[in-house]
């Protein structure tokens, strides 16, 4: 839809609309959950293929329960355990099933570490003999199955060890772990939270090998935060987080042989400041997948490694100009072929190579992205996958025949699904939603499609809703800087457009990112309605380096972070502030973490358009970020300093005109809260008024207690007065 139709549906809806009195929306029921979409739990499938199992959490009674359900019938078989039966723990939070569901991995006392990572006390629960045994006593990372379910693979103090169930026989691989200095078996800060991952080995289909990831870091340099807690004197929290343009931790690829009990170092080649983003046993038990990639990341190498003779064979090479996407859809085929996506050819696809790397076929192509892979059934030689074919901002579910023939789309409804596959790929669970829609949850037949049964849907909240009387959000698009945008609004419910209103404009902005969908209202949405019925209109806009159109439109700000990006803010702003229910002289924008860094930029270098900014924990010079993201799009600052000073926002203080909130946590270890210190510093030496403040002991997500809540309040309240 193009703006001008949006600006004649907007003159519809006002002479139609008939307007009862409506039940104010506030912050305490936003942030209270009284909106909370019903979900479905997590479930997994069982081996079957029909029967699935959840953990259900009796909070009343402070009990966990992992049960079965019938897929075709949705209703409890029974229970595979219930802490309620177990003397020595009184509820478990997570669980892992061995491969031959005989076992049950239960996690307590788990803790929290970074993003991905956590730490807890585990439990093996026997199925058949009904029986518990402690892991250890100690606290672990990553308790992993052997394929058989004999054994247990974990990390503790960055050693890997592993536990014979049955003797009760443990054996530590590894000796040298230390913190902050040698790493065996997880990933360093930067892997995990760019490569998103912890677990760095990988059982191969015997049992008999175990391949790891050691990460040296002691070169890395250290960032030491300040924990200010509740006691006298405040502690610190240092780590190794190497910042763009510095020493990464030097990691190295091993393979412990355990009929021998001993560990062999594999020599993947010539390679100078590299990562192992991936690694992953074939179907052939001697055969390891191991992907490295340059610290450009702009050239990726798949290698099979021989753990017999550790031979290393390249496979497969990938390379692009800008960047290539790590991701976990490699999947191995009964005779070692093996599945790949790429976006080799401008469109992020499915491929099928053979052992040796050969390409066998491209199974899917087209102007349009594969957004999720699902899997392979090796039965009907059938790939299920989600893509964009019904449009950027909707999300579609598809299987196609290995060979590229006899597509079928499995999805009815326009908007946003998304699909549970069971083991044998006979059923899916599909959540639908659509800007209309909170979810919807339905089991579907693999084959064709068929809906089978309803699940669960919130009938009720939309229900609920009636009251309030809350105004669409619509989807459509602008044509900015050459291009046509994605872009949502929500406007007053009373709108008039003889009217003027504020508009404040909300953007992310982040390469590959989205946030102009075809989904129901997210908890920022009701916030948005309540600042509408205040009488703002409020837009996102998603610009050129945004995702899921193709490759050329997501890496056109490689090296530039920062400038296309706020090009097409600045001419979205202007372009809205010429319609004539907008007053172009009150335009704010806000925005967290990269979103933040935008909006900053916004205020500063769109100094004549945005009036209003607030940033969230944002990144104020590149040069403060981590290595792995940054220099995926910026390469180094050494190779590229007028990249990354030219968009900093603390190169351009001087510019500052507008009303200005600049928000952080100061136990982000992400985005650290010293980028706000430095823009801070730079605002007060241009004298320059402006707003901050700080939430003591908080990350990144600035939450716990009531602490959204009052962030919330703090930024409405600076909208209201300054918008």
């Amino acid at each position: 839809m193009k703006l001008s139709k949006i600006i004649f549906s907007l003159f519809f809806v006002a002479t139609t609309a008939v307007f009862a009195q409506q039940k104010e929306i506030t912050l305490e029921e936003i942030w209270g959950g009284t909106f909370s979409q019903e979900r479905l739990e997590s479930l997994n499938s069982l081996n079957n293929g029909k029967e699935y199992i959840i953990l259900n959490q009796d909070r009343d009674a402070g009990t966990s329960s992992i049960d079965v359900y019938g897929y075709e019938s949705g209703e409890k078989t029974r229970t595979l355990v219930n802490s309620s039966n177990l003397e020595e723990i009184s509820r478990f939070q997570g669980y892992e099933l061995s491969d031959d569901e005989s076992k049950i991995l239960l996690g307590t006392q788990v803790e929290q570490i970074y993003r991905h990572s956590s730490r807890g006390i585990y439990f093996v629960y026997d199925i058949p003999s009904k029986t518990l045994k402690k892991l250890t006593d100690k606290k672990i990372q990553e308790p992993t199955f052997s394929p058989n379910g004999a054994k247990i693979a974990y990390v503790h103090d960055n050693n890997l060890y592993v536990k014979d169930l049955a003797s009760g026989e443990e054996v530590q691989i590894t000796s040298d772990g230390k913190k902050n200095e040698i790493i065996n078996g997880i990933t360093d800060w930067v892997y995990e939270e760019e490569f998103a991952f912890v677990r760095a080995f990988d059982w191969n289909a015997n049992g008999n090998h175990i391949a790891y990831l050691k990460f040296d870091e002691v070169e890395v340099p250290e960032f030491s935060m300040d924990v200010f807690g509740a006691d006298l004197y405040p502690g610190a929290s240092t780590f190794k987080y190497p910042k763009a343009g510095e020493k990464n931790a030097e990691v190295s690829l091993h393979i412990y042989h355990l009929k021998e009990k001993n560990t062999t170092a594999v020599n993947l080649g010539d390679y100078e400041d590299f990562y192992i983003p991936r690694i992953e046993w074939t179907n052939n038990p001697e055969i390891l997948s191991v992907q490295v990639l340059n610290r450009h990341q702009n050239n990726l190498d798949l290698h099979f490694v021989n753990s017999a003779n550790n031979e290393v064979k390249l496979i497969l090479n990938e390379k692009d100009k800008a960047y290539v996407d790590i991701t976990d859809n490699l999947t191995f085929l009964e005779d070692n072929s093996f599945i790949w996506t790429s976006e080799k050819d401008g469109y992020n696809h499915i491929y099928h190579y053979d052992k040796s790397g050969k390409l066998i076929n491209q199974i899917t192509k087209g102007n349009w992205e594969v957004t999720n892979y699902y899997g392979f059934d090796p039965k009907s030689k059938t790939v299920f996958y989600q893509s964009t074919e019904d449009g950027s901002v909707n999300r579609t579910v598809y299987s196609i025949k290995a060979n590229g023939k006899n597509k079928k789309r499995l999805t009815e409804k326009e908007g946003t699904n998304s699909a549970d596959f069971s083991a044998d790929f006979s059923y899916f669970i599909n959540s639908f939603t659509n800007t209309q829609t909170p979810y919807v949850f339905t089991l579907h037949d693999a084959k064709n499609g068929k809906l089978i049964r309803k699940i669960k849907d919130n009938a009720e909240l939309l229900e609920k809703e009636k009251a309030y009387g809350f105004s669409p959000k619509e989807l459509s698009t602008i044509e900015v800087n050459g291009n046509e945008l994605n872009m949502w609004m929500i406007r007053p419910s009373d709108f008039d457009p003889t009217k003027n209103y504020p508009l404040l404009m909300f953007q992310y902005s982040g390469p590959g990112s989205q946030t102009v969908s075809n989904t129901y209202f997210g908890t920022n949405d009701y916030w948005y309605q309540m600042l509408a019925n205040e009488g703002y209109i409020i837009a996102s806009v998603d610009g050129r380096g945004t995702g899921f159109k193709g490759a050329a439109f997501k890496k056109v700000t490689q090296n530039e972070l920062g400038k296309y990006e706020l090009e097409d803010q600045i001419a979205a702003a202007k372009k809205l502030g010429n319609l004539d229910y907008i007053n172009k002289d009150r335009i704010g924008i806000w925005g967290w973490s990269y979103g933040g860094f935008m909006s900053t930029n916004a205020i500063l270098k769109g100094n004549d358009v945005f009036s209003m900014a607030i940033a969230v924990a944002p990144v104020t010079s590149w040069r403060f970020y981590d290595t792995i993201y940054t220099e995926r799009y910026m390469t180094t600052p050494q190779e590229n300093p007028t990249g990354y000073d030219e968009n900093s926002p603390i190169n351009h203080v001087d510019k500052l005109k507008g009303d200005y909130l600049l928000v952080h946590g100061t136990a982000d270890d992400n985005v650290h809260v010293q980028n706000t210190m430095r823009l801070i510093e730079a605002l007060v030496q241009a004298n320059k008024e402006f707003d901050w403040a700080l939430y003591p002991d908080k990350n990144h997500g600035i939450y716990g207690g009531n602490t959204r809540l009052h962030l919330y309040t703090k930024m409405t309240n600076f909208i209201k007065e300054n918008l």
